[in-house]
């Protein structure tokens, strides 16, 4: 059930009775497993089911929480930060598919695109991908079309310009950029629609880790641009999904509301 609209919507049509709805509402929010606590309306108040961050989890832990995640009905899940080596193990329980560049995988089906546009995806330099790939795999799991523009920095900003078409075709754009972050700024100056900017850690010693891109990008000239944290694709594709699937209420609903 993807939200409380829904829900009610499914009453309204009598194919979920009013018990059922009342049921599900009441229903305990969360299952305890002692080393986790799984958030089971996570869909139904913000239209986004929970989400595995595998970092810092053991194989067996992950385990766990598919396995409950399973039982309360969620069939599509989303795993970030997973290694190879946890991924090999799960794959033995799970039907798993599982990206080694982006390290996510997804438990479960794919959902078809259905936001208002498109979500580009912009990186500087190659080096940039394994970012760029886990902001793909997520912006797909959540029902995008995603796009994406590799290796075109301001070191040869031709490369960019040529793809000035995709660019304009954009709801959303995510730019991935580390050393001096230049390129959202560019982007920004070019385009109509919102640009999230995604400083990475790529860079000699003065970038620090990422952090002379991520100032540089919050202190932008350009406008429109919104900037998350270093190597940070997957809260970057989460943002730009909110914005692609944006609902704009119709004379209806408003008549229907008022």
């Amino acid at each position: 059930m993807n939200d409380v609209r829904e829900l009610l919507q499914r009453v309204k049509e009598g194919s979920v009775s009013p018990e059922e709805a009342e049921l599900l509402l009441r229903k305990k929010p969360f299952v305890e497993l002692g080393f986790a606590n799984i958030d089971t309306q996570r869909e139904i108040r913000t239209g986004v089911p929970e989400i595995i961050y595998g970092a810092g989890k053991s194989a067996g832990m992950i385990d766990g929480i598919l396995t409950a995640m399973q039982e309360e009905g969620q069939e599509s899940i989303l795993i970030t930060k997973l290694s190879e080596e946890k991924a090999a193990v799960l794959s033995t329980r799970f039907s798993m598919q599982y990206d080694a560049v982006s390290k996510v995988a997804v438990v479960g089906p794919v959902r078809e695109p259905d936001g208002i546009g498109r979500i580009v995806i912009v990186t500087a330099g190659t080096s940039d991908i394994p970012v760029a790939e886990e902001a793909y795999q997520t912006a797909r799991f959540l029902g995008n079309e995603v796009v994406t523009v590799y290796d075109v920095g301001v070191a040869g900003l031709h490369r960019l310009l040529a793809k000035i078409d995709v660019l304009m075709s954009a709801t959303v754009i995510i730019a991935i950029a580390g050393m001096e972050g230049a390129l959202a700024s560019v982007i920004g100056g070019l385009v109509d629609c919102p640009v999230i900017a995604v400083p990475s850690s790529v860079g000699y010693g003065a970038s620090l880790n990422g952090l002379s891109a991520l100032l540089a990008m919050i202190n932008s000239c350009a406008n429109g641009i919104s900037v998350v944290n270093i190597d940070n694709g997957f809260g970057a594709a989460y943002q730009a999904s909110l914005i692609n699937h944006v609902r704009r209420k119709t004379a209806s609903d408003g008549e229907e509301n008022g």
